[in-house]
Parts: structure tokens; sequence; C-alpha cells
């Protein structure tokens, strides 16, 4: 069977007038013909207006002849002249694509004159007979042959060609919009039309125009919708005319600004039907909602007070104290200026006198001396009527007759179901609750508790409102004395120790790290708290200050004033107040309050740790995730009822779909040549790479302790499975084995690469045996790749002393790579069967920003985009890295222009560079672009798309005039919620999670924009978090079924291991990637300081990859 027979319906067959077209379909000499059609690959691109006029032409529609070339000129960096594709034979990479040229010389297809607009080709394969009816014979072949691949029509039977454009036939043609009208397009950003460089590339003049268009009328220009910043909301529409593009090669490409752009994304093109259907949960419990308005009132509290705390003390206190009198309400706090009520109140304005005295917060402390002062003050709370919210646009927008969310009315449902729980039991940190019953409450090491809790959020989607609960576990410092914690944290067995030694400065510096910001409470002098400022530089025996004129020291104070005898004087002390009035706090005198965060990075053995506690099966999670819904018991529950809210108490169930695996195909000389993974994970022991790579100069430098017979070993099994699995390895190195001790690792490879510069020799693989202590890793991978421009591979010395077959394997896989070889490839994008992938070269983009670690305040952002590089087969990508201000998350060196002191304003950035890669590579232009980007919230959609795609349209202009191809751009997110779970054995793996594959579009997913859930990836331990794919844009029009098993099918060609992987590889490409680029900003494990300039002319450097290197994948 091949591929793509599983593109028909469930249960479905193919008809008898539709084997014949399948057969032909795998047969034919022209099934995976490629289509230039310039109309059709540019008709997301927009109409424009020549001079800002009134008359409009399309871009022109342009065939090309499969004989004809189209090269890089590498001296202006732009797409050459030529106008045609060439063969692949032009390409050494392109072996695949020679053979499909080879068959579509044969291939012809006529095209339907009388059946209006041709029918997308992955239209369902029972619209075949009928639209053949139509005179649209072609037109039925393609909708038959879309789920086999076998659609591949060229030049249709009648063909214009035209030299050029007159005024007339401009005013004639007008491209369609590919957008439905209820939804408004992503408006095409406009070029510069000032002037042409004798650097800017054309296209040939001769165009392509379609029969059914040439008497077309003109269309009106495209509807763009500006949003509100200030409120939110869509304002009127305006009609905007697009310049005629043209490139500018002294001067940046300029796009329209994001305030016209337009912010709705992409529909949900249908509902997918490929797979086997099967029946899940999901932990979203759907809530339904009483016809009642909430109405939302600022509140201003005064003398101003900044702790969420006091804060709610303050209003609970009032509720207390007029609820029943003024209010006749139970209003829900938001703990910062805002309260919801079910109704209105009896006033539009109204200030309240509250006198809260200590203890009446249930706290009995207070936070610092003045905090404690303010708590005996009288304050002024004033409340005042903001806004009245309708329930009905909530509705509309459910029911997709409203495309603005009312993210106003889901916010203060939000505020009302989080208030219920935190008046009740719950400690709340972010957006968890922790309560005191859901589970131990266990120390992780160094002085740092696992606090298990659960998430809840109320989300919109299809089956209406829904209230997405998790479990979460999260880190916090150990309510225990200070000293003791300093003793933990420094790994010092007995405490009693430290009163006799003094703390180093290192160990000093540790300590300020992990305890600056935290609050301590003391109880000599009664409880008080404070929070931690600095810790003293010098030991608290020799602190002083002074107290009524006189010179006091800090020990004699706390034996005179409250009879304590300091026993750790030789440690400093912690400190607090203002600068001008510190209050030392010796660290024996103090407590760590419980229930603060620790957002520090865990070590090693505290993610063990935890991970060992909190990693739930998904039977057992599910138990968990119940329970905590039938603690919070909202049908009982006064005040939720009070606003009209009802939550079911069962999980929402799903008629989901598990895809079928892709087929792989190896190299023919294998005993296995094509291998169809079953749940998730295939062995390809007895098959080979499908290209290996040839690796004649190599050298191995060992810096463990291992004798040199064991790594000679080592080394002489490695190359046998290099060999075995299909590479052409040579048998000696380069030079013999070489040792050095870890201390002299810079030196050392300064040496390997000197020698291999005097032997003439480009070293191509260099194996690395990695000292026993994990420190040395980035230092090594920084020289290799920045400053010597070798390519390494690094192995443990515990794996290097056993030869293990499974991990010799592993480091195979990536050392192919790393050599420019490929793994495995998707059989089907041999047979042209993958739509929107293999009909006309498609580059594949990653991109994910990388912060820095929650809690440090300085040190760049790492953003890291891939793309592919080998078109049709998309396994090779080409990686790149730069930084930018400290956690800024768009990523700014997409495109960009500099200056240059001899060649004047240069276009540059990441997506300009890779798209020549390609061309480089493939000898073809990219006329697709399917961009997925990582790690975006959904509160930055919006402007990560507009910014980024201006970014990416400008990159493809600085190329050539007129060259904007389509884009889909994804946002794949794992850092969710949401949680998927079989209802029986048939539809579980091993680990009991839902099966590799399974997909979900319906009930939990978004009322109308493009989304789906996908779990590709077998679960190995714990819950299987399945990702969620956000389109934000798609000129490409993809449907339901191909983007879905587009990316499942990418996510089985992951490098590094024979297992399908939880997100598509470009996407964990980067990230590797970006990881990869933070050893380059580190200086002797010291964290470069610039990041923290946020200005936006201080760029950030990062010391630039060798192109050896770049040129492949360096951080597999």
């Amino acid at each position: 069977m091949s591929g793509r027979e599983r593109s028909y319906e469930i249960g479905e067959s193919p008809s008898s007038s539709e084997r014949g077209p399948q057969r032909a379909a795998e047969t034919s000499a022209g099934a995976a013909a490629r289509r230039y059609d310039r109309y059709e690959h540019q008709r997301a691109a927009g109409a424009f207006t020549r001079d800002g006029g009134g008359r409009r032409y399309d871009r022109v529609e342009q065939r090309f002849p499969v004989d004809a070339s189209l090269a890089v000129t590498e001296s202006s960096g732009r797409f050459d002249l030529h106008d045609h594709h060439p063969p692949p034979e032009a390409s050494s990479n392109s072996r695949i694509g020679r053979r499909r040229y080879d068959r579509e010389s044969s291939a012809q297809t006529s095209y339907g004159r009388s059946g209006g607009r041709r029918h997308d080709r992955y239209d369902h394969p029972s619209l075949a007979e009928s639209s053949s009816s139509q005179g649209g014979r072609a037109r039925g072949r393609g909708v038959g042959q879309r789920a086999l691949g076998g659609y591949s029509p060229t030049l249709p039977s009648e063909f214009t060609p035209v030299d050029s454009i007159s005024h007339d036939l401009e005013e004639r043609l007008t491209l369609q919009p590919p957008f439905q009208a209820s939804r408004p397009p992503f408006s095409i950003p406009s070029q510069p039309s000032t002037s042409r460089t004798p650097a800017a590339a054309h296209f040939s003049s001769t165009v392509y125009i379609p029969p059914q268009r040439r008497n077309q009328a003109p269309r009106p220009p495209l509807t763009l919708l500006t949003r509100s910043t200030a409120s939110g909301t869509r304002g009127e529409s305006t009609q905007v005319h697009n310049p005629t593009p043209e490139v500018n090669a002294t001067k940046e490409p300029q796009m329209s600004p994001a305030s016209l752009q337009v912010a709705t994304f992409a529909p949900r093109p249908g509902y997918g039907t490929l797979g086997k259907r099967c029946r899940i949960t999901a932990n979203h419990f759907r809530v339904e909602l009483a016809d009642r308005n909430i109405h939302h009132y600022h509140v201003s509290i005064t003398p101003e007070v900044t702790s969420r705390v006091l804060s709610r003390s303050l209003i609970k206190e009032l509720v207390h104290l007029y609820g029943q009198s003024h209010l006749y309400r139970n209003p829900a706090y938001d703990g910062r200026r805002g309260i919801y009520t079910a109704g209105p109140l009896p006033f539009t304005s109204k200030e309240f006198m509250i006198k809260l005295e200590e203890g009446n917060d249930g706290t009995h402390e207070s936070e610092t001396t003045l905090f404690a002062e303010q708590k005996k003050k009288e304050f002024i709370v004033k409340i005042r009527f903001a806004t009245s919210t309708d329930i009905h646009n909530l509705r509309e927008f459910l029911l997709s007759r409203q495309s603005n969310v009312p993210y106003e009315i889901i916010h203060a449902l939000d505020v009302v179901l989080k208030d219920s729980l935190s008046n009740n039991r719950c400690t709340l940190s972010g957006k968890t609750f922790f309560p005191l019953g859901l589970g131990a409450r266990s120390e992780i090491g160094n002085g740092v508790q696992c606090w298990n809790g659960f998430y809840q959020s109320l989300r919109p989607t299809q089956m209406g409102l829904s209230l997405n609960i998790d479990v979460s576990s999260k880190s916090f410092y150990e309510p225990i004395p200070v000293i003791e914690f300093a003793a933990k944290f420094l790994n010092l067995e007995d405490p009693s120790i430290m009163a006799r030694m003094p703390v180093s400065n290192d160990d000093r510096l540790k300590l300020k790290k992990v305890l600056k910001g935290i609050k301590v409470e003391v109880t000599h002098g009664g409880q008080r708290r404070y929070k931690i400022f600095d810790i003293t530089e010098q030991p608290t025996n020799q602190l002083r200050f002074t107290e009524d004129g006189q010179q006091k020291s800090v020990v004699q104070y706390f034996r005179e004033k409250y009879n304590i005898v300091l026993r750790y004087a030789s440690w400093p002390s912690l400190r607090s107040g203002k600068d001008s009035r510190p209050i030392y706090l010796p660290m024996e005198t103090c407590t760590i309050v419980a229930g603060q965060r620790y957002a520090k990075k865990l070590n090693e053995r505290q993610v063990a740790s935890m991970l060992r506690m909190t990693c739930q099966r998904p039977w057992r999670r599910q138990e968990i995730i119940h329970q905590i819904a039938d603690q919070d018991d909202y049908i009982r529950n006064n005040f939720v009822k009070e606003f009209g809210v009802n939550v079911s108490v069962d999980m929402a169930a799903i008629d989901a779909r598990v895809l079928p695996p892709p087929a792989l195909k190896y190299h023919d000389s294998g005993r296995e040549k094509t291998i169809r993974p079953r749940t998730g994970q295939w062995n390809a022991q007895h098959a080979k790479l499908y290209h290996g790579a040839v690796v004649e100069c190599w050298m191995c430098v060992n810096f463990s302790n291992l004798k040199q017979e064991v790594v000679f070993n080592f080394c002489q099994h490695l190359v046998d499975m290099c060999c075995r699995k299909g590479m052409d390895f040579a048998r000696n190195p380069l030079f013999p084995i070489q040792s050095s001790p870890p201390e002299q690792i810079e030196a050392k490879l300064s040496d390997v690469h000197h020698q291999c510069r005097v032997e003439g020799k480009q070293l191509q693989m260099l194996i690395i045996i990695l000292p026993e202590v994990n420190a040395y890793y980035g230092k090594i991978k920084r020289i290799c790749e920045t400053e010597l421009g070798m390519v390494s591979q690094c192995c443990q010395p515990r794996h290097a002393r056993t030869c293990n077959r499974i991990y010799l394997e592993n480091i195979v896989l990536k050392i192919n790579v790393k050599a420019g070889g490929q793994n495995a490839i998707l059989e089907d994008t041999l047979y042209g069967r993958i739509p929107l992938l293999t009909d006309i070269p498609t580059i594949i983009f990653g991109a994910d920003v990388t912060h820095p670690q929650s809690g440090e305040d300085q040190g760049p952002s790492i953003a890291a985009v891939v793309a592919s590089m080998d078109w049709p087969t998309v396994v090779t990508y080409r990686g790149l890295v730069s930084a930018q201000p400290h956690r800024s998350e768009i990523i700014e060196d997409l495109f960009r222009v500099k200056e240059d002191p001899k060649r004047g304003v240069v276009h540059a950035g990441m997506i300009r560079e890779l798209l020549l890669a390609f061309k480089s590579s493939t000898g073809l232009k990219p006329l697709r672009i399917i961009f997925f980007r990582d790690g975006v919230s959904e509160g930055m959609f919006e402007m990560v798309l507009l910014k980024e795609m201006d970014a990416i349209r400008k990159a493809c202009a600085s190329l050539e005039e007129g060259y904007l191809p389509p884009v889909t751009f994804i946002v794949v997110q794992k850092r969710h919620n949401t949680r998927l779970f079989p209802t029986n054995e048939d539809n579980m793996d091993k680990s009991g999670n839902i099966l590799p594959g399974t997909v979900v579009d319906t009930v939990i997913c978004h009322p109308s924009e493009h989304d789906f859930y996908l779990c590709s990836h077998a679960g190995i331990r714990g819950t299987s978090r399945p990702a969620h794919y956000r389109v934000l844009l798609d000129e490409n029009k993809f449907s339901a079924d191909a983007l879905q098993m587009l990316a499942n099918d990418l996510c089985y060609t992951y490098a590094r291991c024979t297992r399908s992987v939880s997100i598509v590889p470009p996407v964990y490409y980067a990230h590797l990637a970006a990881f990869r680029a933070k050893f380059y900003v580190e200086r002797s494990g010291a964290q470069y300081e610039g990041g923290s300039s946020t200005g936006p002319d201080d760029r950030i450097e990062l010391p630039e990859i060798d192109p050896t290197v770049k040129s492949v994948m360096f951080y597999c």
C-alpha cells in the first residue's frame, strides 16, 4: 500500500472509478511533477496599484519550463536575472529531484475551461467525478488523486505568452484574494517604488494568463481592519492600496505600518477526517453561564498599598463591615485595582474608611516596620464604576458569530473563580493554587521544597467556555531558620562547624544571590517580617551602628536588648531597610517565611527529585484532577452561583483521531529499506543511513581519565559502527589519539587545529572524550565552533568505557548529520505525495527564543532560526543564532539593514541568509514558506505575527523585485496545561498514554480559528503533553488534514533518535541551536553582562560561527 492511500476517510474505500487514477498515480511518469504557476504560488500576495492610482494589476502569473536555470549572484547576494528553475541535475544535493524531473517530462494535463475557478487539489476525492462533467477533466483528475499525490499538471493546453503588459491588460487583470470574505486577510506589506538599481533582479516578462481570467473585471482594493490599541476592539474598515513592489538597494524595503495590518488569525478551514477514530477525555470542564451581566468597578486605596496580601485584607474587611449595608453583593477582587459584581451596586462612586488592626488579615505579622505602621492607620478605599460587560458578546463569539475575543468578560469570570479559591484554603503563586491537602510537601535538596498544587484557567472553546484544570508542582523555599538553609544550600553537613569558620567570599555571593528578595520573620521583639536586600560583606562581629549618638556593635546590641548570645557571629548578617538606615539581622535570628517561590535554576539533583515526585501515570493524574474539581465544589459554592456560573464535574469527552505513521526510507543496500514505525518508535538496527556522509579526516582527543587503550578500543568500535550503518568513514585518524588534562582544553584544541593546518587538511570530525566533570562541555563547543571552525562530537567517558551498541548507533546518527549526511527520509517525499510540500520548492523554517533562567535580571536572550536545505526531503536544516536584549520575545535579527563603509547600505538578517543558502543548496528558489515559531504566549501572538511577518516580507523583497512567496505562520506551544487521557486500552500505549499520532481539532479547540492538538510521540514516563499548533497566517491554504499530516510526518524525521518527537523537528532544532549559543556568551563561567541593555540601538553581538560549522547541523 502506498504511503498516502491512508488519506481516504475512515471507513471509506476507493470507488471503482477512483482505483484507476489511483493506480495511474502510483505508476505515472508525472506523479511528482512540480507546478511553477506564478499565479497560483502568489495568490496570497494580494493586488497592487500603480503610482497610487486606480489602475490595478496582478503580479503576473508565470509558468516556468523545467529546462531553464536560476542562479544566485554571489556578488550582489540576490536571486539572479535568470527566470526559470533548473532541473535538480544542476545541484549536487538533488538526486531525488533528478529522478522526479525525469518523470515530469511526460506529464500532461488539460485545463478545464468552463468550470470557473479551479477546484483546490485538496478537496475530497469524491468530487473527482462530478468536476469532470463540467469540462474540467484535468481538474477532476487532480482532485481525485489528491490523497495519492498524483496530481501533476504542467503548462495548460491553452498558453498565451506575452512580452509586456499593456495598461489595458493591467486594468483587466486582478488577483482574487484567496481569503474568506468574512475574515479579512493579512495585508501584504508594500515596497518602495521610487527607484530601481542595476542590482535588482527580475523575472522573465513571459506571463501566463488563465483562460477563465482573461475578461475578468477588476476587483475592489483589499479591505483591511485596524485594531484600536486602547480598547482592544476593531475600528472602522479602511481601503488600502498597496503600491507597486520595487526594490531599492539603497534603503530598507518599506512595509505597510503595523497599525494597518490585520490582527485576525487564520480561520479554521474545516475539520480533519484522516486517521482512526477513538474516544478520549481532556482536562477541560464545561462552564455554563446564566444571562447575567457583570459589572466592573475600579478600586483605589489611600495611602497606596503595594502588597496584595494587605490589599485583599482591606477588601475583605470592607465586605465584612459594609457588605450588608452598602454593597448588597459579594464582589470578586482581582488583587489589584478591580472588583466585579453580579449586578450593579447602589452607587456609581463611593468612599469607605477602613481601619485594619494588626491581626485582621489572619497573619498576625507585619512585613516591615513601615508596613506595621501602615496597618495601624486608616485607609480610604474608593470604589468607582468602570464598565458593564455583556455576556451576550461572549455567547456570540463562542458561536463564531463575532470575531472579537471578549477578553474582559473572560477575565472577569476567571477572577470570580479564582477569588473563590483565594478566600478559602489555597496559597496562590502566580496562576497556581496550592491547597494544604493536595499531597505532601517534600524536600528536594539544598533547602528547597516541592509543593503540589493545581492550575486553572477559563478558555473559549468549541463546546463553549471551559475550565482547564491541571496538576502543577513548583519549588519553594523551605520555611526553616536562615542559618539552617545556608548550611543546606552550601552542603555543610554539620551546622555547628559553621560557628567556628568564616564564610568565603564565593559562598557569601552565592548566599546573596539566593536570599536576595525573600522575606524572613524574626521572633525577638515581637513577630515582624523583613524583606532581604543584601548580605553584609563584614561578619556580624565586625558590624557596628550608631544608637543615641554612641557606636555599638550588633553582637553587643542583641546581648543587651534581647539577651541573645550570637553563636554564628563569624557569618555575615542579612540587611533590610533603606540604605540610609540599614537594619542588620543575624541569620540565626531569622526564619524564612513559608510560601515563597524558589525561582532560581534547579540543579541536577533537585530536578531528579522533583521528577520522581511529580511524574504521574495518566490514570493517576486524571484521578488527582477529578479530586481537585470535587474540592473546588463550584456547584455548591454560593459565591460562584451568585454570578450564574455552573462548572461541570465531568471532563470533556472528545472524538479524536489517530493519524497513521509515515513510511521512512533508508538506503537500498540495507536489509530493511523501508520502515513503518509502530507506537512512535522503530528499530533501525538492520537499516543503513539513507545518505551516509564521507569522513576522511578525523581525530580523537581524550580529556578524561580513561586509559589510552580504552579510548582506542572505543574509537575502533565507533568507526566500525559508522561503516556498518553506511558511512564512508576512514579507518585511521589523521593523527594518533591524543590526551590532555581538562585544565588545558583550550591549548590542546588550538594545537589540534594547528596540526591539521600544517598538514593542509580540513578536519571533518573531532571526537572528544569529555572530562568526568560536566563543566567543560560549553567551553569545548564555543572554542570549536566560533574560534577554530571544527565540527565536534562529545562522548561521555562512562559510555566510552562500555561501548554499548545502542549508544554507538545513537552517536552515529549525530555524526552523520554533522558531516552532511541524511539518516532517513519520508518515503512520500520521493513520490511527491505530501500536499503543499513536494509540489513546488518549499522551505520550512523553525524559530525559537531562549531567555535567561528565571531570577536573572541580566544576560541576553538568544534567538535561533533554522531552515530546510534539501527540498523535497526536508530533513537537513541550517541554523543561525543571534543575541538580543534581555527577555525580548520578538526576533529582531530576521531582517536588518546595516551601513557598510565600502558597500553602503547592506541588507542582512537570518531569513535572507537562509533563503540564499536554500537557493545555493538546491539550485531552486523557494516558492512557499512554512514558518514554525516556538515560545510564544497567546498575549504575544498579534505582535509576533505583525513584526516577524514584516521582517520576512522585507527579507524576500530585498532578494528580488516582487518576490513574495506565500507564507504559513504556525505557532507551536508546549507550555500549556491541556492533557489528553485514553478511555480504554485500545487507545493507549504501554505507558498508559494516548497513542502517538492522536490529533484533536474539535471540542476543546478555538471556536473559529485554525488550531489543533497533536500528540506525535510515545509516552515514556508520566503523562504525555500534546503540542498545540496555532495557525496565525495561512496564505498557502492548508486543509486541516494536510497540515495535521505534515506536522505528524515531520515529527518522525528528527535526526538524533529513532523515535517520533513531541514537536516538529525545525522547532526542536531551533531550540537546540539557541541553547548551544548560550555557551558562546559565557566566559570562564561568568555570564555575559551586556545583555541587560534594552535600548533599540544597543546591538548585542554573538561570536560568529565558523562557516564550515554553520553549513552542517552542528547543534545536534
